[in-house]
């Protein structure tokens, strides 16, 4: 064989070398480009999870504290009106006061709360005797705290 003969088949076989390796490199580079985008959609995944998290936690606590609030309110109304009840002196505007801090904790709930809340009231209209307006503000205290309490 001539030298350009060995000369064309080196050739040959270099440029089919080089095609066969080309179209592995590519399927590995498709492949790897491919796990890179899964990759990435999965550190997305989680991002976006771990953000809801902290946004659905903010506002569990943001909620929690509205409620403490309102039955804070409305303890405050209902110990006044006791202390009324006790020493027969008030001020005109504490019915009105016990009124809108029990529309709260009725919007606010829970029904365990609410009622809790109403019965308190309903004890406070009856002029029901002084042990029994506690067991009312106890029953209600109770109801709230198990309202309170983180989940």
């Amino acid at each position: 064989m001539s030298d350009w003969g060995i000369a064309l088949i080196a050739a040959g076989s270099a440029v089919a070398g080089s095609v066969v390796t080309g179209w592995y490199a590519r399927s590995a580079g498709i492949r790897q480009a491919t796990a890179a985008r899964h990759a990435g959609d999965r550190q997305a995944d989680a991002l976006l999870e771990s953000v809801r998290m902290t946004l659905s936690a903010e506002s569990g606590h943001r909620e929690s504290a509205l409620r403490r609030q309102t039955y804070a309110e409305f303890l405050g109304a209902a110990e006044t009106r006791i202390l009324t009840e006790r020493n027969g002196r008030g001020q005109s505007d504490e019915d009105a006061q016990l009124q809108r801090a029990l529309g709260g904790v009725l919007l606010e709930g829970p029904p365990e709360a609410a009622e809790a809340a109403q019965h308190l009231v309903d004890s406070l209209r009856r002029h029901e005797r002084p042990d029994e307006l506690n067991r009312a503000k106890l029953a209600f205290v109770s109801v709230a705290r198990e309202c309170c309490r983180p989940r």
